[in-house]
């Protein structure tokens, strides 16, 4: 490939990588719009509803992790 070219296939990047969260970002707004909520939804709000569940699993995981480490187990 010359020098100073780009190459003409760009890779794609998933909306939760952009978001820089683990949950589906793409998934979730197709539920979103699958089941009918609002006439319309925005771009942000997949994202949002990503963020909010991926700490929600965090801090129930966090809470379960140190009741086990309690019990000792």
């Amino acid at each position: 490939m010359p020098r100073g070219k780009k190459s003409k296939r760009s890779r794609t990047v998933s909306q939760s990588t952009r978001a820089g969260i683990s949950f589906p970002v793409g998934r979730i707004g197709s539920y979103m719009r699958s089941k009918k909520y609002s006439a319309r939804t925005g771009a942000g709000a997949p994202v949002f509803l990503g963020a909010v569940l991926e700490y929600l699993c965090a801090e129930v995981l966090e809470s379960a992790g140190d009741v086990c480490k309690q019990s000792g187990r």
